[in-house]
């Protein structure tokens, strides 16, 4: 499923030839590469790794980078936000692919709220996308009102 949402995001980003790694790790990992690398405690929903910015720019010129997403802090988070775990674990793809792509919600609001405006549409587009895949739709999100589902989905 989730190597089904990375092939039609990096599509919809028009890079259709372009490849990232994508990792699922528990809270104990996240945490300590958050610590490493961004000096950051405890752990957190995701992490990305460019590989086409810095010190990695040319090495690999058709890998965007890598994307770390931490199962235990998805799955609190769908919980919370009454979501299928697979809904969050596209979310989270999603964010962190978007920050391979240079978006930084932490610079600026402005920046935040066009990275959620985008994100935002491409779950919609990678939805719609694996709905015509055979077998591919995404599973029915818990009940839970729109509004408290949007209010709680943000923590990234």
């Amino acid at each position: 499923m989730l190597r089904t949402a990375a092939r039609i995001l990096l599509s919809a980003l028009g890079r259709p030839e372009e490849e990232l790694t994508l990792l699922l790790v528990g809270d104990r990992r996240i945490a300590a590469l958050n610590r490493e690398f961004l000096g950051r405690t405890g752990p957190t929903n995701v992490i990305a790794f460019p590989l086409h910015r810095g010190h990695a720019a040319g090495i690999t010129p058709c890998v965007l980078g890598d994307v770390v997403v931490s199962v235990d802090t998805a799955g609190r988070e769908a919980l919370r936000a009454g979501l299928a775990l697979e809904t969050r674990l596209i979310e989270l793809l999603v964010h962190g692919v978007l920050h391979l792509c240079g978006y930084d919600h932490e610079r600026d609001p402005r920046e935040a709220r066009r990275m959620q405006a985008r994100s935002r549409q491409l779950v919609r587009r990678i939805a719609a996308g694996m709905a015509a895949e055979p077998g591919g739709a995404l599973p029915a999100d818990r009940t839970m009102p729109p509004q408290r589902r949007n209010s709680q989905r943000r923590r990234s």
